[in-house]
């Protein structure tokens, strides 16, 4: 159940496109909102716990959903991935000036027996930052000047196939970085 848990996370989406075709859109807002309510109370009964990321949206789509709902204009609710999407990159990306690895933090977490080197995770931390920054601009863009059927796409499956895409280019990206590095330290020790 844990590991399918995030398909749950489609369902407010899902619900908001279907009845914004089929009814008018203080409908299709309220009820994003209430079910990204039964997602989080859901997430605390199956997960035992909520993620931070979870209650920080849930209270976007609150604000944004009640803009929907009293503006009669669905814009507000399909702006929230776009601003998740810019919060988390921009976390990401600002981690070098606050000298705070998130991504270090969470292996710490984990208690991993082996971390990557530490220039590894920065690399990845700030890619994984432009990554999500680009991604919630183009959220923006698609929100405003696209269909919400295209909106659903990008906002549930498209998302992961977009990371999957990112995580292939980055992982060769490392591996050739990987390789300048051995081949460095092999200069170094010849020396």
């Amino acid at each position: 159940m844990k590991k399918n848990f995030f398909l749950i996370s489609f369902l407010p989406a899902l619900v908001y496109w279907y009845l914004e075709e089929n009814y008018p859109v203080k409908i299709a807002a309220a009820a994003g909102v209430g079910l990204a309510l039964l997602e989080i109370i859901a997430e605390k009964v199956f997960l035992k716990h909520v993620h931070k990321i979870s209650i920080f949206n849930f209270f976007l789509l609150l604000v944004l959903g009640g803009m929907s709902v009293f503006a009669d204009e669905g814009i507000w609710f399909k702006l929230q991935p776009g601003f998740t999407g810019i919060l988390i990159g921009g976390l990401l990306l600002s981690s070098k000036v606050r000298h705070k690895s998130f991504f270090k933090e969470m292996m710490t977490d984990l208690k991993m027996k082996q971390t990557p080197p530490e220039w590894v995770m920065e690399t990845m931390e700030f890619h994984s930052g432009l990554f999500f920054f680009i991604y919630g601009l183009g959220m923006f863009a698609i929100a405003v000047y696209s269909e919400t059927s295209t909106w659903l796409f990008f906002k549930t499956i498209g998302f992961y196939l977009c990371f999957f895409v990112f995580m292939i280019a980055e992982i060769f990206h490392l591996r050739h970085l990987m390789k300048k590095h051995i081949e460095k330290m092999h200069i170094m020790k010849n020396l």
